[in-house]
């Protein structure tokens, strides 16, 4: 729907002159209004919920809004917002956007399929809701993420949105605040494990690829970690398949490592690096081996203290923090704490946004090392070549590629990554790079080969600008 968009000729043809205000408004001016409406809202919830109803009654609106609008509104859409919609998914459903999948329906998964509306998918993101960012079993409500996700790969990447498909896969859940929630939308029992479960998502892999064809991406998002690992090992080298908490967070990773040897003038083996786990040794493992650069991603809340950072600011001149887990409150630390407790030293990443920390008359800007500037990219890049299997060397790839954007100017502010407004650049030079890789190792399989390869790709990008809903005319030349 365009609204008040719609032309005098479009609204007599269609029938709906007069179901309208007789206002004519441009997309220009309707997205002035959208921008005025978002900022109404004083809760982050409420916001995401409103850009969730645009979503639904102006598709083109929607994605346009956020595509301009990305440092802004994609802490709303996505991560850390969407965490807290997940948890409150029961209470502000309002429409089925995307296919649920229960354990019931092992032997019929083919089946639901086909009720999806559309046929011409080219992008799956699946969830079992088990491990939903850093809040853990959600279930049901851990729907949000895969719709999340899909409007990045169509706003950053400007992949088709009815080429998208969000699917939850509901086997139970765990937690026994939802068994009880009366606003629980999934099943309401403990979650199925063992050979039923597996044999109910290999299932599910076979009908995806029978339904929609061997090239459709099927994005791995947010299961537990033992099944994520599984089914990453599993199905790498028979679908086409990745999984973003894993090869996503460790892409964006190596490109803000990258980014740092450009601070640092050293090299990377030069560098001692700790990942943090899940276990209590860190301070002990710090202390010990004196790291230069200290990496979380375990979602452990406060991990790196105060103490620390500080052991960091010894051990170097310019020690690597980087706090990647979401939502914010799983952050291992915030950006003013590592700034302050390093004594302004460090370069800091993290995975949720931070606002700039002023400290000792200096403003630090943080980097983001958000995955949405990775796997849009990726996908892009997948789906434009009919990539069969994605290899470790595209995630390689998409990581050199992102660091080779970020501008001194953005070094010398703090930020190892682009500024977030120019993601949609990012998505289309890793798109290329990866489309490039693909043709020169064979592993392409859309052909004829396109000699100008980002241009092949930019002719395949949504147009988030409105058509003309009135039919053209056509008329025989005069003989």
């Amino acid at each position: 729907m365009k609204g008040m968009a719609f032309t005098l000729e479009e609204r007599q043809i269609l029938g709906i002159h007069g179901l309208i205000p007789p206002r004519f408004k441009t997309q220009d001016e309707q997205l002035e209004l959208c921008s005025i409406s978002v900022e109404r809202y004083q809760e982050d919830l409420n916001k995401y919920i409103y850009l969730m109803s645009l979503q639904d009654r102006n598709e083109k609106l929607f994605y346009r809004l956020l595509s301009e609008n990305v440092e802004k509104l994609m802490p709303i859409v996505y991560t850390p917002t969407v965490g807290l919609a997940c948890q409150k998914f029961g209470l502000i459903y309002r429409r089925p956007r995307g296919l649920f999948i229960t354990i019931y329906d092992k032997g019929h998964i083919y089946d639901i399929l086909r009720n999806w509306p559309e046929a011409d998918v080219r992008a799956i993101v699946v969830t079992d809701g088990e491990r939903i960012l850093g809040l853990g079993d959600l279930g049901s409500y851990g729907m949000g993420i895969p719709v999340g996700k899909l409007a990045l790969y169509t706003a950053l990447a400007g992949i088709k949105p009815h080429q998208c498909l969000p699917i939850t896969l509901d086997v139970g859940t765990n937690n026994e605040e939802l068994l009880k929630d009366p606003l629980y939308i999934g099943l309401r029992q403990k979650r199925v494990t063992g050979k039923e479960y597996d044999d109910f998502i290999d299932e599910f892999m076979e009908a995806v690829v029978k339904r929609y064809g061997q090239n459709t991406l099927i994005q791995f998002e947010d299961f537990g970690n033992h099944n994520a690992f599984l089914f990453l090992d599993k199905y790498r080298n028979q679908y086409c398949t990745f999984n973003d908490d894993i090869q996503g967070t460790a892409s964006v990773a190596v490109a803000g490592l990258l980014a740092t040897l450009k601070i640092t003038k050293k090299r990377l083996s030069d560098q001692t690096i700790l990942f943090q786990g899940a276990g209590e040794t860190l301070e002990e493992a710090v202390e010990k081996l004196k790291p230069t650069i200290l990496i979380g991603a375990a979602a452990v809340g406060g991990a790196f203290t105060p103490k620390i950072l500080q052991m960091m600011g010894k051990f170097s001149e310019r020690p690597v923090i980087f706090a990647l887990s979401n939502p914010t409150n799983k952050a291992e630390c915030t950006a003013e704490d590592a700034y302050i407790n390093t004594d302004g030293k460090c370069i800091f990443a993290s995975g949720s946004p931070f606002p700039p920390v002023e400290y000792k008359g200096k403003t630090y800007i943080p980097g983001q090392g958000n995955n949405s500037y990775i796997f849009p990219g990726v996908a892009l890049g997948v789906i434009c070549t009919g990539i069969h299997h994605i290899s470790e060397k595209v995630f390689l790839i998409a990581a050199e590629a992102l660091s080779s954007l970020v501008t001194d100017e953005e070094l010398k502010e703090g930020r190892l990554y682009p500024n977030l407004n120019k993601i949609t650049d990012c998505s289309l030079h890793i798109a290329t790079r990866i489309a490039e890789y693909a043709y020169e190792t064979g592993c392409a399989s859309t052909y004829p080969e396109p000699k100008d390869k980002q241009a092949f790709i930019k002719s395949q990008l949504y147009n988030y600008e409105y058509s003309s809903a009135v039919p053209p005319v056509y008329k025989w030349p005069n003989n």
